[in-house]
């Protein structure tokens, strides 16, 4: 059993990707590349929302990136008097006829702050919802072909290409394989 493992060990080929770098399966997008395969993956990464609220900012929507935002940071709010607080904050900046960043859902004009009296974990989920499939049907693939998303994804590339990113990754290739 020892001379399969070392056979598997010497013999297994390394993996190459498309491009010749050593690749893995455990290995995971990251950066643009993570961004563009969907909406959830963009949103989970810190720089990702920063490129797409710049990007939402120049179309005059950030608003809704910033709602799905809070209604994301409700969800996780404990205890009664915080909901209620955070609940009030939410209706008063993004659904109230005077809110001061108003986004576009239905049945809005049926919302009232009585809601806020009762609140609970997903009393926005529906709202959350129909403003997520906005973002999702319209404004994230514009996101995609903007150049915003363009140029991140060109800086990401020559660095990943940069002499000392490929050094560091045949160091770790030897590492990895001894």
């Amino acid at each position: 059993s020892h001379f399969v493992l070392f056979c598997l060990f010497v013999f297994s080929p390394e993996i190459n990707d498309s491009e010749g770098h050593p690749s893995s399966s455990h290995q995971t997008l990251r950066g643009t590349s993570r961004w563009a395969t969907s909406l959830e993956n963009l949103l989970e990464d810190p720089e990702g929302v920063k490129r797409f609220r710049e990007f939402l900012k120049k179309e005059f929507s950030e608003e809704n990136v910033l709602f799905w935002l809070a209604c994301e940071e409700f969800k996780k709010t404990q205890g009664k008097k915080q909901m209620q607080e955070k609940a009030k904050e939410i209706y008063m900046t993004f659904l109230s006829s005077k809110a001061s960043s108003q986004v576009n859902v239905e049945g809005q004009s049926r919302l009232s702050e009585t809601i806020l009296e009762t609140p609970h974990p997903l009393m926005f989920q529906k709202l959350q919802d129909q403003i997520f499939n906005l973002m999702k049907y319209d404004s994230y693939s514009r996101f995609l072909k903007s150049d915003i998303f363009l140029n991140h994804k060109k800086c990401e590339e020559q660095e990943e290409n940069s002499p000392e990113a490929q050094t560091a990754a045949k160091r770790a290739s030897r590492i990895y394989n001894t």
